[in-house]
C-alpha cells in the first residue's frame, strides 16, 4: 500500500516517455510561440524605428542647446529650454489662440456632425446615400487641396466668399490681411473639413440605438427634443466621447490648415497655433532645442487632457 503512489508515478512517467502526444503538444505550443514572435518582431522594430527612437531623441534635444550654430556639437544644458518656453510672452498668446482654435472647431464639428446625422437618420429623408456621399466629401478630399481652395475663396478681389458677401449687399473683407479675419478664415476652413468625421461616427451610433425606445417615447407623448435629450444623447455618448477625444487631438495638432490658409502664420506671425509655431521655430528660426521643448509641452498638454477627459466622462462605461 505504501508503494502505491510511487508505482503510480512510475507508471505515469513511463506513459509520458512512451506516449508522443504530450511531446507533440509541447512542440506545437513552442512553434506557436515562435510564429507569434516572428510576427511581432518586425512590428516592434518598425515601432522602435519610427516612434520610440524619434520620441527619445526629441526628449534628449529638448534638454540641449541645439540650434543652427551648435548643430554638430550640441550638449545637454538641463531644463533651460523649458524655462525659455514658458518665459517667452509669445508662447502664452499662441497657447490661448490654440485653445480657442481647438474649442471652436470641436464644438462645431460635433454640433454639425450630430445634427446632420440625426437628420439623415430620419426615415422620411429621401436619397440618403447621395446625401451621405456629398457630406463626406470634405473629409475625403486631401486637406492641403481643400485648404488651398479655401485660400483662393478668401481672396479679396476674386474670392467666392467676398463675391457672395457683395451679392447679399455686404462689403468685401480683406480676410487674409488682418490677423483676426485670417484666423477666422482658418477656423471656417477647418470646420468644413472636420464635421463629416463626427457625422459618420454619429450615424454609426444612431443605427445601434433600438427603435423601440423611440416608439415608447412617442407613446408617452415625448417631443422630438425630449427624445434627443433623453434617448439619443445618452446612448450616443459612449460613441462620441472617443471621437471627440481624437478630434481634439487632431485639431490641436492640425498644422495644415493654419499654415496654408495664413501662408505660414501671416500676417506678422499672428495666426499661429502651437504646432505651427513649433514648425516655424524649428525650420525657419532653427531653434531646434527650443522647438523640441515646446513639442514636449504640447505632448504633455494633450496627454493630461486625454486622461482627465476620459476619466471625467467615464468613456469606458456602457450606456445600457
Amino acid at each position: 500500500m505504501l508503494n502505491a503512489p510511487t508505482d503510480a508515478m512510475g507508471i505515469e512517467a513511463a506513459t509520458l516517455a512512451t506516449d508522443p502526444a504530450p511531446r507533440r503538444r509541447f512542440s506545437d505550443a513552442t512553434r506557436h510561440r515562435v510564429f507569434l514572435a516572428f510576427l511581432l518582431v518586425p512590428t516592434a522594430v518598425v515601432v522602435l524605428a519610427v516612434v520610440a527612437f524619434p520620441f527619445a531623441y526629441n526628449v534628449a534635444i529638448s534638454f540641449s542647446n541645439m540650434n543652427i550654430y551648435t548643430l554638430r556639437d550640441w550638449r545637454l544644458i538641463g531644463a533651460d529650454q523649458y524655462v525659455s518656453v514658458f518665459s517667452e510672452p509669445a508662447f502664452w498668446a499662441v497657447f490661448l489662440k490654440t485653445i480657442i482654435w481647438t474649442v471652436v472647431n470641436v464644438v462645431f464639428h460635433v454640433g454639425l456632425g450630430v445634427f446632420l446625422a440625426v437628420i439623415l437618420h430620419q426615415s422620411f429623408i429621401k436619397g440618403k446615400s447621395a446625401w451621405r456621399v456629398l457630406l463626406i466629401l470634405p473629409w475625403a478630399v486631401p486637406q492641403y487641396i481643400t485648404a488651398l481652395t479655401w485660400r483662393g475663396m478668401f481672396n479679396f478681389e476674386f474670392g467666392a466668399v467676398n463675391l457672395l458677401t457683395e451679392s447679399l449687399g455686404g462689403s468685401a473683407v480683406s480676410w487674409l490681411s488682418d490677423p483676426v479675419t485670417a484666423f477666422v478664415a482658418a477656423i471656417m476652413t477647418n470646420i468644413w473639413l472636420g464635421f463629416p468625421f463626427m457625422m459618420v461616427i454619429a450615424l454609426g451610433g444612431l443605427q445601434s440605438i433600438p427603435g423601440e425606445l423611440y416608439e415608447a417615447a412617442e407613446v408617452d407623448g415625448a417631443s422630438a427634443w425630449t427624445q434627443f435629450r433623453q434617448i439619443t444623447a445618452p446612448l450616443l455618448r459612449p460613441v462620441m466621447i472617443p471621437a471627440i477625444t481624437l478630434g481634439t487631438i487632431w485639431t490641436f495638432n492640425n498644422i495644415n490648415v493654419v499654415w496654408l490658409i495664413s501662408n505660414g502664420g501671416e500676417p506678422n506671425d499672428q495666426t499661429h497655433i502651437l504646432v505651427s509655431y513649433v514648425y516655424k521655430a524649428a525650420f525657419s528660426m532653427y531653434r531646434f532645442g527650443w522647438a523640441a521643448a515646446l513639442s514636449m509641452v504640447i505632448f504633455a498638454v494633450l496627454f493630461i487632457f486625454t486622461q482627465v477627459f476620459l476619466n471625467r466622462t467615464n468613456a469606458t462605461e456602457s450606456a445600457y
